[in-house]
């Protein structure tokens, strides 16, 4: 790819960004098919560009090491969505970001299995949360890529409320057309996306060996597409950015939550280096997925810093698809208008 079909390429997303923005785009135009989801008539689901909360408690990990004590998690969440929310009750915090007549994806994340998966103890609660807010079981579905990947996060059938659908696509199951992106690429999201009118976004905290960081815009843009293993290529920067700032995902996102009770400073995505994964005993939340990435960054050079490794631009790995999804306007990775609220339990 040359600079100038790189820069062009970018000048045509960030004029798609501009038009899905404004609620403009026409039918005329590449790449836009209609595709956008819409919340039930008369809601306005809570958003706060660039803000972060972080809540944090001591031994909120079982002896084991791997798995936050159930009673902690749950906790950690209602104190992340008050801070986020203003709404001390869980269930009054998640009825600003999703209506009963939503119908709701739910993105889990468990491709470095069972070690560091997105832990049940912490999607759960969400879940019976959304049911106890008047979402019907059937209306929410809890999506991985592959059935592996899902049974890391150790969800079981047994576990969810009644109705609640536990899915996989396996890079197939998709029933919108490919769609044109930047420098003549193309995309399919999968069909329990499409099909949704909401996203909830639970991310772990990881270095990844090509992009550097994985965390909330990954596990959307590579965890929702059937053809992932099309956009590694320039350490997926700005490919990242380009699908995250398309209007399937963005009109669908609500909410991102960080499953941060370990960290991985290197060797990720996958549980390959254990010694390099700490405990970081955190749950994060935010509805923006730039600026919880732009924290999560910061917190893996951190702990890099810790291990005496170099930094990732260091190693040739640094995450620059996170500043292209401002400029695409997907978010807020500038650290300077990022508003961090961090409790301690």
């Amino acid at each position: 790819m040359d600079r100038r079909t790189f820069v062009g390429g970018l000048a045509a997303t960030a004029a798609t960004a501009a038009l899905l923005r404004t609620g403009k785009a026409r039918a005329d135009q590449p790449g836009l098919s209609g595709l956008a989801a819409q919340p039930p008539a008369g809601f306005s689901p809570m958003s706060a560009p660039g803000v972060v909360v972080r809540v944090k408690k001591s031994g909120c990990l079982e002896a084991n090491g791997l798995y936050p004590k159930p009673d902690d998690a749950k906790e950690m969440l209602r104190r992340s969505m008050q801070e986020l929310t203003g709404k001390a009750d869980l269930v009054e915090a998640v009825k600003l970001f999703i209506h009963p007549q939503d119908r709701v994806c739910v993105k889990v994340n468990g491709i470095a299995q069972q070690n560091m998966a997105t832990n049940k103890e912490l999607v759960l609660p969400f879940v019976q949360a959304m049911v106890d807010s008047g979402v019907p079981g059937a209306n929410i579905t809890l999506l991985e890529q592959y059935p592996g990947f899902f049974q890391a996060t150790r969800i079981r059938p047994k576990d969810v409320p009644q109705g609640v659908v536990i899915s996989w696509h396996s890079n197939s199951d998709a029933t919108m057309d490919w769609r044109p992106v930047a420098n003549g690429r193309r995309c399919k999201f999968v069909r329990v996306l499409t099909e949704s009118t909401a996203l909830v976004n639970f991310g772990l905290i990881k270095d990844h060996s090509i992009q550097g960081y994985t965390g909330a815009l990954k596990n959307m843009t590579h965890g929702c597409n059937v053809n992932p293993q099309d956009f590694h290529d320039r350490k997926d920067s700005p490919q990242i950015a380009i699908l995250a700032s398309q209007d399937v995902l963005r009109s669908r996102l609500r909410l991102c939550i960080y499953d941060g009770f370990k960290l991985m400073a290197h060797g990720g995505p996958l549980w390959k280096q254990p010694q390099y994964v700490i405990p970081h005993e955190s749950v994060y939340a935010s509805t923006d997925p730039v600026a919880i990435d732009s924290i999560g960054w910061a917190e893996v050079e951190k702990a890099r810093a810790g291990f005496g490794l170099k930094s990732l631009k260091d190693e040739g790995r640094e995450p620059v698809y996170i500043r292209f999804a401002e400029g695409l306007g997907s978010g807020i990775a500038d650290r300077s208008k990022i508003t961090l609220r961090e409790v301690t339990l």
